[in-house]
């Protein structure tokens, strides 16, 4: 069996999938209380690294993805895959686990 060298560049999302970035969580609390890494919530905010085509409709023309590389969005707890590459966190989602872009 071959090895496979899989990079962020090499990943290209199918259908209504979008490939993302996670942020970083929280280290310490507002009061400035260091966290332990069990006590940290899973990060819920990452910046569009890849999107896919679009889903498919009915008729077999492309809805169009509401999102583009580069945009930083907030999504579902625990929606999608998370995939780790190279030392970075990613989340492999469905179009739908997006809740909103943040400005």
């Amino acid at each position: 069996m071959a090895a496979i060298s899989i990079n962020v560049s090499t990943v290209k999302p199918l259908g209504d999938r979008v490939f993302v970035k996670v942020s970083p969580s929280e280290e310490k609390t507002a009061g400035g209380i260091l966290l332990p890494d069990t006590a940290k919530e899973k990060p819920q905010l990452g910046e569009v690294v890849a999107v896919g085509p679009g889903k498919r409709n009915d008729d077999g023309s492309r809805s169009p993805i509401e999102v583009k590389v580069g945009d930083k969005v907030l999504y579902s707890k625990y929606a999608g895959t998370d995939i780790k590459l190279g030392g970075e966190d990613y989340v492999l989602l469905s179009e739908k686990d997006i809740l909103a872009g943040v400005a």
